[in-house]
């Protein structure tokens, strides 16, 4: 598996290298334009879930123990899983959404259809599944019973938000300011101040050289993230690009790589310095962090939903706000349990997302001829 996820990134990254330069003058836009806060809202909300509110404090120290990741400070560790190189994963399936999929129509092909939808919503209920793991770790002597009611109750408002897109672009805005009040909330509550952010964050710094650490996993505990970050990666891509506000391919790029890393590499410094300096976290900051992490889960699930029910014409509209609301909430929690209960893995799913990008990318070079000169077209008409 470690040999396939290592061929299956550096594929990809070249990819994406080779697009920005072949490519990088073509203008992308998507389906529902919008402003570039807005975009940038969506795709961080969507694209990352509880994980990033609750991972890192319980992260750090691992980084610390384990020689695999001498290389770096923790700080620098956390932010490689996150940030920067990995959302290159998001930027060839956003352009591909944009650019490519119009013209090649590869996903209206029934198999790829079909796995596409299974992969959409395994990786879904994950989602959900990683919020009813970590509550325990959050909130202190939570019962079985209050557990699984929070995450029940979260999956339906969220299949409730999911009917109409007005409403997943107002929870994705709303929930990026109440994120970012969250970690101004807990930068003034201690005494970091603007030098000690400085100071933190910089240690940061040590990632960037040695970013070629992490373009192959690192450890186990690395392959399962980037697994991860393939599963997001086809339907993230195919849900933002609708999203796209006219940019050009080389300022999508960029866009995607530094915008969304930097409130992580502020989130992460704010969250370090408190492990750091051994500074424990009140009762209320861990629930504001839970509720935070709880709206990223609503986020993460509507947009997935809202994304395979367009698929599978299973929309509100098509069938109905109560049946819609009701199948979709029992499919969803039903799936939750099955990760809980059984030996399912994320990483099986990363290996069906690399399975589709190798048929992909198979197709595209059957039919390469037909799509660049669509795709000279496309440019020439830009040109003028």
């Amino acid at each position: 598996m470690q040999l396939i996820l290592s061929t299956a990134i550096i594929v990809t990254l070249l990819t994406s290298v080779f697009i920005a330069i072949r490519w990088r003058n073509v203008r992308c836009e998507g389906s529902m334009p919008t402003s570039l806060f807005t975009f940038i809202a969506i795709l961080f909300t969507s694209g990352l879930d509880v994980g990033l509110i609750m991972f890192p404090l319980t992260e750090f120290p691992l980084y610390t123990e384990d020689p695999a990741y001498d290389f770096a400070n923790p700080l620098a560790m956390e932010f490689g899983f996150w940030g920067f190189l990995v959302w290159a994963f998001y930027f060839l399936t956003t352009f591909y959404f944009c650019i490519v999929e119009p013209r090649v129509k590869l996903f209206e092909i029934p198999a790829i259809k079909f796995l596409n939808n299974i992969i959409i919503i395994s990786t879904c209920a994950f989602t959900g599944f990683l919020f009813l793991s970590y509550l325990p770790t959050y909130i202190d002597g939570i019962t079985p019973v209050l557990q699984y009611g929070l995450v029940a109750v979260v999956v339906l408002f969220a299949t409730l938000s999911s009917t109409d897109v007005k409403y997943v672009k107002v929870l994705s805005v709303s929930s990026t300011w109440l994120f970012f009040a969250l970690i101004g909330g807990m930068w003034v509550i201690t005494d970091m101040g603007l030098l000690g952010f400085v100071t933190t964050s910089a240690q940061i710094g040590e990632y960037f050289t040695e970013i070629h650490h992490f373009v192959t996993p690192i450890s186990d505990s690395h392959a399962f993230y980037l697994f991860w970050w393939f599963s997001w990666s086809i339907m993230i891509g195919q849900f933002v690009s609708r999203f796209v506000g006219s940019m050009l391919t080389w300022h999508l790029l960029i866009a995607l790589l530094v915008i969304p890393s930097i409130p992580i590499a502020v989130w992460f410094s704010v969250l370090y310095y408190y492990y750091e300096n051994e500074i424990v976290i009140s009762g209320l900051v861990k629930g504001l962090m839970v509720f935070v992490g709880t709206v990223f889960v609503m986020n993460s699930v509507d947009s997935l939903m809202r994304l395979y029910t367009v698929n599978l014409n299973f929309t509100a509209h098509q069938v109905g706000r109560k049946k819609y609301v009701l199948g979709n909430w029992l499919v969803m929690s039903a799936l939750i349990l099955l990760y809980q209960f059984t030996p399912l893995k994320i990483e099986w799913v990363g290996l069906l997302v690399i399975g589709l990008y190798l048929a992909i990318y198979l197709i595209l070079f059957i039919r390469r001829k037909e799509f660049l000169s669509q795709s000279g077209n496309a440019e020439a008409i830009e040109a003028n």
